[in-house]
């Protein structure tokens, strides 16, 4: 029997269990004050190359990157980029801001991928499945009809059919136009 392979090698750091490493940004960015410097989040707000934190967008208080372990195809992460918790504590031009920025990536999300739906949401709380409790951020997964297949069912396997390079330069050229 002949198998086709699916290559992602994206994907080894989880699998490995790599933890996430600060990186020293010396003089290339500065933390926002209450920063967590391990936090992935925190570290795409304060460094300034956005392809290399695969940040797709910042506002004036969210910030968008694309999942580095994505459920689907264009899988996007929507946080304040204040370390922020709990959403009580968020002011309410941050709250603003976050609905703001998720509209605005629904729909660059509708404009260059073209799906048939979204799962929007967000997980409060270890027990709920948060991977990152310390710091809010929102999920937004596209969906198309027939999207969940036999790969997931029957060999534990999802499949990815874009790079999150390729992927970033798509959304970064569709935010441009």
């Amino acid at each position: 029997m002949s198998y086709e392979r699916l290559w992602a090698p994206w994907r080894l750091p989880y699998i490995q269990g790599e933890g996430a490493e600060a990186e020293d940004l010396g003089t290339k960015g500065e933390f926002r004050p209450g920063a967590d410097a391990m936090c992935f989040l925190c570290q795409g707000v304060a460094y300034p190359n956005p392809r290399r934190r695969y940040v797709v967008h910042r506002s004036e208080k969210s910030l968008t990157v694309l999942n580095r372990y994505p459920y689907n195809n264009g899988h996007l992460l929507v946080a304040p980029q204040s370390h922020r918790a709990r959403l009580e504590e968020l002011t309410l031009d941050e709250q603003s801001d976050l609905f703001q920025e998720i509209i605005r990536m629904v729909l660059l999300l509708e404009r260059v991928l073209r799906p048939e739906g979204f799962n929007v949401g967000l997980n409060l709380g270890p027990a709920a499945g948060a991977g990152l409790p310390g710091h809010l951020h929102w999920h937004i997964v596209p969906r198309w009809n027939g999207d969940t297949n036999f790969m997931p069912a029957l060999a534990a396997v999802k499949v990815i059919p874009q790079a999150l390079d390729a992927l970033w330069d798509a959304l970064t050229r569709g935010l441009a136009n």
